[in-house]
C-alpha cells in the first residue's frame, strides 16, 4: 500500500504544529455562495447605475446634440479653467509635500515628529471650510480657490512620499556622495527618481480631488466643471446639458487615472541586494535650520492655524442675533442621523463584496470588486445628478427623499467600506471557515458566526471612516436632500454664500468637532 509522501520528501517546508494556513485569496475556480453573491450583485448594480444612466441621458437627444453642448465655447472655457486650477494645485502640492517629507524624515529638524503630525491635520478640514476662512478676508476667484485647495490637499502628497523616504535604502545616496556628487545633485539624480511613484500617486489623488471639488470653487465663485454642472442643473428645465457636462467630467477623471498609470512605467525601485536596509541617518541642517523651521511654521500657519483662527474670530464677534443654538443643535442631530444611515447602508453593502474580494479569485470576484469602485472614480455632483435623473423618471416617490440621499452616500463611499472589509477579512484565517463548513454550518452561519466576528474590528473602522466622509459630503447632499432638511455642510455653504460669516462659523466649528471624534477613535484603533 502506497503512503502519502511527507512534506519534506515533496520538497515543501513542514508547517509547525499549531500554525494556521497562510491567509489570502485562496479559492481559485470556486464560486461564492448565493448568500454572498446576491447582495454583492445588488451592491455592484447600485454602484454602476448612476454612470450607466448618465450616459443614456447625455445621448437622449442624439450624439449630435450632445456634441454641440460639449463643443460649446463655454464648455471649452470650463475645461481650461478646471485643468488650469488642477495644474496649479498639483504643482504646489508636489513642492509642499516633497519638501516637508524630506525635512521631517531625512533631516535633523528640531521637533520633526511633531511637525509630521501638524502637516497632516489639514486632512480634517473640508475644502469649503478652508474656502470660508479665505473668503472672509476677501480672497476669492482663481487665487482663493487654488490657495484653499492646495492647503487642504498637500498631505495627499506628503504622506506617500514620507513613507517612501522611510523605506528607501540610503546606500545608493551614500555611494553617490562618495563618487563626488553634492547633496543637491544626489537628491535630484538618486533620491528623487525613487520618490517618483509615490509623488505621482499623491499628485493623482490631488488632481482627482480638485476636479471633483464643488464646495471651495462654488464659494469662491470660480467657474469650473462642477460649478457649471450645478448652475446648468438649477438654471434650465432641460437636463441634457448638465448630463453632457457630467459625462465630460467622467472622461476627464478616467483620462487622469489612465495618464498616471501610463507615466508610472515599469521601472522597479525595490532593493535587490542581500541583507536588510538600514534607516537613513538624519542629515544635519547647519545654517539651514532656521529657514527650514520657518518653512514648516509658515505652511502650518496657513493650512491649520489660519482656518481655526478665522473660525475663532467669527465665533467671537458673532452675537446672539446671528447664532441660533436650537437650529444648530437640530442641524447637528440631522447631520449625525443622515451620516449614520449612510454609513450603515454602505457597510451592509460592502460586507459581501469585501468577503468575496478577499476569499475568492476569478472573473466574478474581480468584476464585483471593480464595480464597487466605480462610484468613487467620479465626482459626487455627477453621481447625484444621475440619481436625480433616474428618480424623476423611474422612481419619483424617492425624489428628494432621505432614502435616495442615503443611496447616493452608498454609491460614493462604497469603496471606503469595501477596502476596510477586504483588509479585515484577509487577516482572518480562512481555515476557521473551512472547519465550520466541515462541521455542517451553512454559508450564512459561517458568515455570521465566524467571518463577521473575526473581521468586526476592521469593518467597524471602515464604518467609522464612512461616517466621517458622509458627514462632510456637500454636492450630493445639496441636490438630493429632502426639502427643508439641512446638514452642517449645506448650512455652512448657504450662510457663507450669503456673506453671513458669523452665522456660518458655528456650523463650521460643529462640523470639525463632530468629525474629530471618530477620526480620533480611528487613530487609536490604528495604533
Amino acid at each position: 500500500m502506497r503512503t502519502p509522501d511527507s512534506p519534506v520528501r515533496q520538497g515543501r517546508t513542514p508547517r509547525p504544529a499549531g500554525a494556521v494556513a497562510p491567509t489570502g485569496r485562496g479559492r481559485a475556480g470556486s464560486r461564492p455562495s448565493w448568500v454572498l453573491l446576491v447582495p454583492a450583485c445588488a451592491a455592484a448594480v447600485l454602484a454602476v447605475l448612476p454612470l450607466g444612466y448618465l450616459a443614456v441621458r447625455a445621448f437622449e437627444h442624439g450624439p449630435g446634440h450632445a456634441w454641440d453642448i460639449v463643443a460649446d465655447e463655454r464648455t471649452v472655457l470650463l475645461l481650461g479653467r478646471s485643468l488650469g486650477l488642477t495644474a496649479v494645485v498639483v504643482s504646489a502640492c508636489l513642492v509642499l509635500g516633497v519638501s516637508l517629507a524630506w525635512l521631517t524624515v531625512r533631516t535633523a529638524l528640531p521637533g520633526a515628529r511633531a511637525w509630521s503630525v501638524l502637516v497632516t491635520l489639514p486632512l480634517a478640514v473640508p475644502s469649503y471650510v478652508a474656502a470660508f476662512a479665505w473668503l472672509s478676508v476677501d480672497l476669492a476667484g482663481f487665487t482663493g480657490s487654488a490657495l484653499a485647495l492646495t492647503m487642504v490637499s498637500f498631505p495627499y502628497v506628503y504622506l506617500p512620499v514620507a513613507a517612501a523616504l522611510r523605506g528607501t535604502d540610503p546606500a545608493q545616496e551614500e555611494v553617490a556622495r562618495s563618487l563626488g556628487l553634492g547633496p543637491v545633485r544626489t537628491f535630484l539624480r538618486v533620491t528623487l527618481p525613487q520618490l517618483r511613484p509615490a509623488a505621482a500617486g499623491g499628485g493623482l489623488l490631488v488632481a482627482l480631488y480638485v476636479i471633483s471639488d464643488f464646495g471651495a470653487v462654488s464659494l469662491m465663485r470660480f467657474d469650473t466643471f462642477t460649478r457649471g454642472i450645478y448652475t446648468s442643473y438649477r438654471a434650465s428645465f432641460d437636463r441634457t446639458p448638465a448630463a453632457a457636462l457630467s459625462a465630460v467630467l467622467v472622461i476627464m477623471t478616467v483620462a487622469l487615472v489612465a495618464g498616471e498609470a501610463r507615466t508610472r512605467g515599469r521601472a522597479g525601485h525595490a532593493r535587490t541586494g542581500t541583507g536588510t536596509a538600514r534607516p537613513a541617518a538624519p542629515a544635519p541642517l547647519g545654517r539651514l535650520r532656521i529657514p527650514a523651521l520657518a518653512w514648516c511654521s509658515a505652511v502650518t500657519a496657513v493650512a491649520v492655524a489660519f482656518p481655526i483662527g478665522t473660525l475663532g474670530y467669527w465665533l467671537a464677534v458673532g452675537s446672539s442675533a446671528t447664532w441660533d443654538p436650537a437650529a444648530l443643535a437640530d442641524t447637528a442631530s440631522t447631520t449625525l442621523g443622515v451620516a449614520a444611515a449612510g454609513a450603515a447602508l454602505t457597510t451592509l453593502l460592502a460586507l459581501p463584496v469585501g468577503v468575496i474580494a478577499a476569499r475568492y479569485r476569478g472573473r466574478i470576484a474581480h468584476l464585483l470588486e471593480q464595480a464597487a469602485y466605480a462610484g468613487h472614480a467620479v465626482p459626487g455632483i455627477t453621481v447625484a445628478l444621475a440619481l436625480v435623473f433616474f428618480a424623476v423618471r423611474y422612481a419619483y416617490p424617492l425624489y428628494q427623499q432621505l432614502p435616495l440621499l442615503v443611496c447616493a452616500y452608498a454609491v460614493l463611499f462604497l469603496p471606503v467600506a469595501v477596502a476596510a472589509t477586504r483588509a479585515a477579512v484577509l487577516q482572518a484565517p480562512p481555515v476557521l471557515e473551512d472547519v465550520a463548513r466541515s462541521l455542517g454550518r451553512t454559508p450564512l452561519r459561517v458568515l455570521r458566526e465566524v467571518t463577521v466576528p473575526l473581521a468586526a474590528p476592521g469593518v467597524a473602522a471602515g464604518a467609522a471612516l464612512t461616517f466621517v466622509v458622509c458627514m462632510k459630503e456637500l454636492p450630493a447632499t445639496l441636490l438630493l436632500r429632502p426639502t427643508g432638511m439641512d446638514t452642517l455642510a449645506t448650512r455652512l455653504w448657504t450662510e457663507t454664500g450669503a456673506g453671513s460669516y458669523a452665522a456660518a462659523a458655528p456650523y463650521a466649528a460643529a462640523l470639525i468637532l463632530l468629525a474629530a471624534v471618530p477620526s480620533y477613535l480611528l487613530g487609536r484603533h490604528r495604533t
